[in-house]
């Protein structure tokens, strides 16, 4: 692979944002990509996934760069050098790689490797956690499947096609699908590709979805014509599904305390033609008092660590800190409380995140089982995903019937 200076000058300039000014990685990256209108596909490929991975191992590189935050753009540069050597990619004759120590990377990297927390990557409070909560042997498996990229899944929209038609629409259009066994309505690309642009994305007929994520629409087991209560829509993506699984009958009220993402559910809802979606912000709590006991159906989407979908997120293990965690569990069970009255009786809830620490989630559910909204509860079944083992996002979810 031969280097081109403007294509890892951009993405020094996107690591620096990344690393130093704390923004986003898909939104640093996203807004690279738009530098350079001559750019094709395999540069802009080359940004995204060459940032992407300098972010998935930052410990690891800075550790054998032997560089420290707040980085330098010398730092960034001997980071990226670092990459290329690792991936057997000869480095150019710049100033900025000038005595590179080749030999001692690949040295170091082999001493190194040894050690989980410098191997996966994480930072130390982080491996020490996951090592606590799920077992040195679990946590070693996920951590190795949480660094590797995530493949593309969509999710064929049955309100306009099936799994089979929509395959055949994206063939035409040049895009390889696979179908995946035990996930009804998914497809995944056989490449990467940039599916935003298609022809059937702009028709509404599918939605980016991972397969794990696909599973919580189903274990709500929503039937047409109930109203149900999605109380973290979001932007939508299990809204949208629900939707769908309903046959576009009954009534399914988004709830969400942004309401930027909601807007952004009218318009995805509108290209889904998903016509029995009502969008409320939550701007009060006379929102939910409004529900209370109305609902056939509740999803909570809790917010969470997001520990469950890193290998699409990398730079969120760089940002978590252990009192968002503290916190972020103390909201989880507020919300079930709260937003648990919103089921009537004999309705069902589903709790759900995309983490795969058991304090976010069997032992919230247990906790809240044990408190007065609780008690009116009980749990049907409960299914816990491993990337380890799916290939796909960690999630977990938990089946509640109001008795």
């Amino acid at each position: 692979m031969r280097l081109h200076r403007n294509l890892v000058f951009a993405t020094i300039d996107a690591l620096a944002e990344i690393f130093n000014e704390g923004f986003y990685a898909d939104k640093v990256i996203e807004k690279t990509l738009k530098r350079d209108k001559r750019w094709g596909s395999r540069d802009r490929s080359f940004i995204a996934e060459t940032t992407y991975d300098i972010v998935r191992w930052k410990r690891l590189y800075a550790e054998i760069a032997e560089v420290k935050e707040p980085f330098s753009r010398e730092d960034l540069f001997r980071m990226f050098a670092v990459w290329c050597v690792l991936r057997g990619i000869k480095l150019p004759d710049w100033p900025q790689f000038e005595a590179t120590p080749v030999r001692r990377i690949k040295g170091k990297f082999d001493e190194l490797s040894k050690t989980r927390k410098y191997r996966e990557s994480v930072p130390d409070w982080l491996d020490e956690l996951g090592a606590k909560e799920l077992g040195d042997k679990t946590w070693t498996k996920e951590l190795h499947a949480l660094n590797t990229q995530a493949p593309v899944v969509i999710r064929a929209n049955k309100l306009k096609t099936t799994p089979q038609q929509l395959a055949e629409t994206l063939l035409e259009e040049g895009i390889e699908t696979a179908n995946l066994r035990n996930y009804p309505e998914a497809l995944q690309l056989k490449e990467r590709a940039n599916i935003f642009k298609t022809k059937a994305f702009k028709d509404g007929l599918f939605e980016v979805q991972d397969a794990s994520s696909q599973r919580v629409a189903e274990f709500l087991n929503v039937e047409p014509g109930m109203r149900v209560v999605d109380t973290c829509a979001g932007a939508g993506g299990k809204t949208l599904h629900l939707a769908a699984l309903m046959e576009n009958k009954g009534q399914i009220i988004a709830l969400d305390i942004y309401g930027n993402k909601l807007k952004e559910l009218k318009r995805r809802a509108k290209r889904a033609g998903a016509h029995n979606i009502d969008t409320r912000s939550i701007d009060s709590t006379k929102v939910i008092k409004k529900l209370y006991n109305t609902a056939d159906r509740v999803l909570i989407d809790a917010p969470c660590s997001g520990l469950g979908v890193l290998s699409r997120n990398p730079d969120a293990k760089w940002k978590l800190q252990p009192e968002f965690l503290e916190n972020i569990r103390n909201t989880q069970l507020e919300i079930l409380q709260k937003y648990s009255r919103i089921v009537k009786n004999g309705g069902k809830l589903v709790y759900a995140t995309c983490s795969i620490l058991p304090s976010e989630n069997q032992q919230q559910v247990q906790k809240f089982l044990k408190t007065e909204e609780g008690s009116e509860f009980t749990l049907k079944k409960e299914k816990t995903i491993l990337s380890s083992e799916s290939g796909y996002d960690g999630f977990y979810m938990a089946l509640l019937e109001k008795k």
